[in-house]
């Protein structure tokens, strides 16, 4: 049996998956990658392609699928380990560096998807966003922070939120991994960014703002 005949179910599929990552974290822009090139670089030929995937639109969104994944073990951890509501901050930005320093291909993907050519990726991954949004404002809600906030306010509040760590993503992105200096500044910046939005949002009062309406 030759290799190729053994070759199981998905391996060449999860190579092409590994394959564009790969080209992402050397500095390739998704936009720009052709089926030939992620072929060749998963050591493929370039007609497997399509036993897997109708083009490179539809393997950005396998990609996007493999993205929410680490997003939700990202929420789960924050979730087992943030006990202290004092805490919460600090200890969420400190989990959320680490995940991106492990997944850097997968959030340089994240932050190529946002601004991209394709639609659908770029939908995919807002569709992301807005899940861990809402699942913030659940928790949010379940550690009882946020019971003076009406829902629509709270969900601003965790858009601003979502909005910031987005913008700290491409900050991350742009240092080394190997740079703890730069790394714990944004780290520390990004802490009093969010304790500010938490602040404002501690001393909002929805009833008020709602009668100014």
């Amino acid at each position: 049996m030759t290799q190729r005949q053994r070759r199981k179910p998905g391996e060449t599929r999860d190579k092409l998956l590994d394959a564009t990552l790969a080209l992402v974290g050397k500095g390739r822009h998704f936009a720009s990658l052709g089926i030939r090139e992620v072929a060749r670089q998963a050591e493929v030929v370039p007609t497997s392609f399509y036993r897997h995937f109708r083009n490179m639109d539809d393997l950005g969104l396998q990609l996007v699928d493999q993205l929410g994944l680490v997003l939700r073990r990202m929420m789960r951890e924050a979730r087992g380990n943030v006990v202290h509501a004092d805490k919460l901050i600090e200890e969420s930005v400190t989990i959320f560096i680490s995940h991106v320093e492990a997944n850097r291909s997968f959030f340089f993907f994240m932050a190529q998807g946002l601004a991209g050519e394709s639609r659908a990726v770029q939908d995919g991954i807002r569709s992301e966003i807005r899940f861990f949004g809402s699942e913030l404002a659940n928790d949010l809600r379940r550690m009882r922070l946020a019971d003076h906030l009406s829902d629509s306010d709270l969900e601003l509040t965790c858009d601003l939120v979502v909005r910031t760590v987005a913008f700290t993503l491409t900050d991350l992105l742009g240092v080394s991994p190997d740079d703890e200096y730069q790394i714990n500044q944004i780290r520390q910046r990004t802490t009093r960014f969010l304790q500010l939005i938490f602040v404002g949002a501690a001393h909002w009062n929805s009833r008020t703002q709602e009668s100014q309406v």
